[in-house]
């Protein structure tokens, strides 16, 4: 190998993180190559929520249009008692969130998130995606950092400036500078599934709420998120409980019990969802450990592989969509002094993600509250109009990258 382009940028993982980091380097001029180590990009997941931080970016990545197609736009977020159904709060959205946060608020498929970012890299000159090809080494030169890749054709090396860990909360990147820096599960199960709207199941649940809306039941140790997707037609549900014996398992359909025992005391709408909105998929909930280094010379982990959260503030997808533009900008910016681009980065990032993940333990410890602290909650939650509800989510929903 002769050199070690400038201009080039190399990506491990081909999922949210990965495409968007693609699309925001091509965009900013850089040569993009990315290698998935899965043979082939399938639609995999459930529901995904795209609040206004991340549907931002991906409005000037080009993705929002294809989105649009398929999401449905919440009218509201719902928190509801799961065991009386009572509206204990409700967060405008909409039109109200377009307005106040100048971007929409979409729920829809993680599949059609995936697909209009595949499709945007597709058409996107500069960008070269290879499928079943795995980074499994990676050295720092001089010039940025060569990687080795093991592919169906045997191995080869790619050099570039940089290279961005986009690979997941198991991380083969993030391996590479910690063998013991590896995901921790969290205690908790998240219980995914989706069912048609106009199954038994589905029109049980829209008589009981908002068709149009994201609607979380809170009950102890329990909470469960339904929202429309793909333009209605069908309900995503996620369940969240905790649960041992989850952490050396990934995920599959798994034996439904432990979601039954949590929604038994649930309005019997609810409780009899374990039973008739099933199959279930079951989700163990993964963490990183966000303390240790994000850069380092020549590369730099975004997404899952950087900072792994739980989902209680539904911003997973919208940090790594963050994350992305941000790095772009910082290393498009100097890309003559790398590792002051990547200092400058990593420094921006760390507060808004640490108060992300603040948020979203904060929203765990209150939906699964009980007894007096459950009551308090609802009583608190009662007093606050929408429009302050809303206004508490400016710093999250409202914000938008600096320009360099």
């Amino acid at each position: 190998m002769n050199g070690t382009p400038q201009n080039q940028i190399i990506i491990a993982g081909a999922g949210i993180a990965g495409l968007a980091a693609a699309l925001a380097f091509a965009s900013r001029g850089f040569s993009v190559q990315v290698f998935e180590r899965a043979p082939q990009l399938e639609e995999v997941g459930a529901g995904i929520q795209l609040s206004p931080n991340a549907t931002r970016i991906l409005g000037r990545l080009g993705v929002l249009p294809a989105l649009l197609e398929t999401a449905v736009r919440p009218s509201a977020v719902l928190l509801r008692d799961g065991r009386t159904l009572a509206e204990l709060a409700r967060v405008p959205l909409g039109e109200a969130a377009e307005r106040r946060w100048n971007a929409p608020y979409l729920a829809l498929h993680r599949a059609d998130l995936q697909g209009a970012l595949l499709s945007r890299v597709n058409e996107t000159s500069g960008i070269r995606l290879v499928t079943g090809a795995a980074v499994t080494g990676l050295a720092q030169s001089s010039a940025g950092v060569v990687v080795t890749i093991a592919g169906e054709a045997g191995r080869s090396e790619a050099g570039g400036l940089l290279l961005v860990g986009a690979d997941g909360v198991r991380s083969a990147v993030r391996a590479h500078f910690s063998r013991s820096r590896q995901s921790r599960y969290s205690g908790e199960v998240a219980w995914r599934t989706t069912l048609p709207s106009d199954s038994p199941a589905g029109r049980a649940l829209v008589e009981i709420t908002s068709a149009d809306a994201v609607t979380a039941f809170l009950h102890s140790g329990f909470h469960l998120i339904a929202y429309p997707v793909r333009g209605g037609a069908a309900i995503n549900l996620a369940a969240f409980t905790p649960a041992r014996g989850f952490a050396e398992t990934w995920s599959g359909q798994a034996d439904v019990a432990p979601l039954r025992r949590a929604m038994r005391s649930t309005a019997p709408v609810l409780s009899r969802l374990a039973d008739e909105a099933g199959p279930w998929t079951a989700w163990p909930v993964h963490t990183v450990d966000r303390r240790p280094p994000w850069t380092f010379p020549g590369v730099a982990l975004i997404g899952d592989a950087a900072h792994a959260m739980t989902p209680f503030a539904a911003q997973g997808a919208a940090m790594a969509v963050e994350d992305a533009w941000t790095l772009a900008a910082n290393v498009a910016a100097a890309p003559d002094n790398l590792a002051k681009a990547l200092a400058a980065w990593e420094a921006a990032r760390r507060p808004r993600v640490e108060k992300v993940a603040r948020r979203g333990a904060f929203n765990r410890f209150a939906w699964h509250a009980s007894g007096p602290v459950a009551l308090a909650r609802n009583l608190v939650l009662k007093t606050r109009p929408p429009e302050k509800l809303a206004a508490d989510l400016d710093w999250l929903y409202g914000w938008e990258p600096s320009e360099l």
